[in-house]
């Protein structure tokens, strides 16, 4: 390959399996900006070897063989990718919490929808992505020591064969079996990925903007509603994490509604998420947080507020909002 029409031909080629190379290097990662990065990485080794691509296999083959391989030496250079839940045990008390940021320990980052999902558009694509994506789930990637992590997420998430994921790995398919067989038996008894998550698009939808009136309009009453009695609350890079709706409402009314905050909707790994937005002294609003939600039966079973405004650009999202109109 050596002109202009050579890399425009290739990048038509690779542009179909864009969206699920990045979700495969972010369910190996835990942090969308490396995994986009090892995207870019993934399709620059492709395209200078594409001449040396005898066709044996598909092309979604070979590229998620290249992908998975510079996972692979991606992990061995950094730290797992954590949530609180995975550092300690909750708290049930609000009131002596200690909410200090821990900026030392890599966290786990969420994902925009419309970056994982095969067709952004489609509910069945998102649900797919939300199943395979949560953020229990990734984290619990995490946890897995890379080669039993890679086996599991092509056999088990990419739909590959164990012949297949040995041959990514250059491993035999008797080693293949047994380091997926050991994750799948790690990933049972990991008690924060057993919730099953199952609520429909039209009741994240209907629940989302529930939590969100309730946030804008500082309503416990319907918060208490909409809260799970044995709700998590996460909030990286804070270490500490509560557990019960009388801890999150304690901790929502006391700290959360310090402030005015302004809401935006925006889905993130499959999931509902709101944007908050607080209120600053010349009467903005300030990028603030991004609460994911986990919907169960229809209310809320887990909430996990990234307390990281650099994450906004990333959704589309602005960094600020306007001061209201006066009525």
């Amino acid at each position: 390959m050596n002109d202009d029409q050579d890399v425009i031909d290739f990048a038509q080629l690779a542009h179909p399996y864009r969206r699920e190379l990045v979700a495969h290097c972010y369910r190996m990662v835990g942090s969308l900006q490396d995994a986009e990065d090892l995207v870019q990485e993934t399709l620059l080794r492709a395209w200078r070897a594409y001449e040396d691509f005898d066709g044996r296999s598909s092309l979604r083959t070979w590229l998620y063989r290249i992908a998975t391989n510079a996972c692979l030496t991606s992990l061995a250079r950094s730290y797992r990718r954590e949530l609180p839940s995975g550092l300690g045990a909750p708290t049930t008390d609000s009131n002596n919490a200690k909410l200090e940021r821990l900026e030392s320990v890599s966290w786990l980052e969420p994902a925009p929808s419309q970056m994982l999902a095969g067709r952004p558009d489609d509910p069945a694509s998102i649900v797919s992505v939300r199943d395979s994506t949560r953020l229990a789930l990734v984290a619990a990637f995490q946890r897995l020591p890379a080669r039993q992590r890679a086996v599991l997420i092509l056999i088990d998430v990419a739909g590959f064969t164990p012949k297949e994921a040995a041959e990514f790995l250059d491993i035999t398919v008797t080693a293949a079996r047994s380091l997926v067989q050991r994750a799948r038996t790690t990933l049972a008894g990991d008690r924060p990925i057993q919730a099953h998550v199952i609520a429909s698009p039209e009741v994240d939808t209907a629940v989302l903007q529930r939590y969100m009136y309730a946030l804008e309009h500082e309503d416990i009453p319907l918060l208490t509603e909409l809260l799970r009695s044995d709700i998590e609350y996460e909030m990286p890079p804070i270490p500490t994490w509560f557990l019960g709706r009388n801890a999150v409402l304690d901790h929502m009314a006391k700290r959360v509604f310090s402030n005015p905050l302004r809401v935006i909707a925006t889905s993130a790994n499959g999931l509902p998420a709101a944007a908050t937005y607080v209120a600053t002294p010349d009467g903005r609003f300030a990028a603030h947080g991004l609460d994911v939600l986990e919907i169960e039966r229809g209310q809320i079973a887990r909430i996990t507020v990234f307390l990281d405004e650099t994450l906004f650009p990333k959704f589309g999202l602005s960094m600020s909002l306007p001061a209201p109109l006066p009525s």
